[in-house]
């Protein structure tokens, strides 16, 4: 990267890039992990964790750029965050329960964050919705959302009172469209699928996962369907609707 960052020597696109141009790639290389960790793709996983770890020298190489750090750096101060966050191994030894230590490690978090917003002179976020990064993905932002105000017993009692105020949503969404608001009618559509959010969480299932499971069963018998017709000679423009709802629901069977 050093070669690749060497003004005169080095690559042309590389030596444009910024911290900001960069972030992107960076987003996308992790979900690539995550891809390939879903397909149970091992071998793709080395190559794609390769790739995640090209960002973060691509980063640490721009901060050295500018003498801030280095990937050295990165890398002490990972291993100094790990062995403070994890007193019970390091330090007093005691052993604990995997909830104990989950409570353990948001206290020293909120720790540290305080402590290094002291020391740049100005206060971090207060609340119980502080620390959730606005560029997470909406699901998982609004499912970090819903626990820290769960922590405090802003939440639903059960999942079926989840579910009721689903109908709710929906209803609203009935409401706008029978209204002829758009713009209501999509602000509902976030209503919806925050609630829906709210389900998952009160299942113990995480809303990515779930979606990105539904994604793969919806391309998998689209596809189904497609080698369907394409076997009487048809193509999905070339099909009816009904046609196409006959050969979805094969699919299903199928899969059952």
């Amino acid at each position: 990267m050093a070669a690749l960052r060497t003004p005169g020597s080095g690559c042309p696109w590389d030596l444009e890039q910024t911290f900001e141009t960069i972030a992107p790639y960076t987003i996308e290389e992790a979900y690539e992990v995550a891809d390939a960790i879903a397909r149970g793709d091992i071998e793709g996983l080395r190559d794609e964790l390769g790739d995640l770890l090209l960002q973060v020298v691509f980063h640490a190489r721009m901060a050295q750029e500018r003498g801030a750090f280095d990937f050295g750096d990165v890398v002490q101060a990972i291993t100094e965050k790990l062995i403070r966050r994890h007193p019970h191994v390091f330090a007093d030894g005691q052993g604990r329960t995997a909830e104990a230590v989950k409570g353990l490690w948001e206290r020293i978090k909120a720790e540290e964050k305080a402590a290094r917003a002291a020391s740049q002179g100005h206060s971090e976020p207060v609340g119980a919705l502080a620390g959730v990064p606005l560029a997470l993905p909406g699901l998982t932002r609004a499912l970090k959302l819903q626990n820290k105000a769960g922590s405090v017993g802003f939440d639903w009692n059960n999942p079926k009172a989840v579910l009721t105020k689903i109908r709710e949503e929906a209803d609203e969404i009935e409401a706008a469209l029978d209204a002829g608001q758009p713009n209501e009618t999509a602000a509902e559509v976030g209503d919806l699928l925050f609630a829906v959010v709210n389900l998952a969480r009160h299942l113990d299932a995480d809303p990515e996962a779930v979606l990105r499971a539904t994604n793969a069963k919806f391309e998998r018998r689209f596809r189904s369907i497609e080698r369907a017709l394409a076997a009487r000679g048809k193509t999905p423009k070339e099909a009816t609707l009904a046609e196409m709802d006959a050969l979805w629901d094969e699919a299903k069977a199928a899969e059952q």
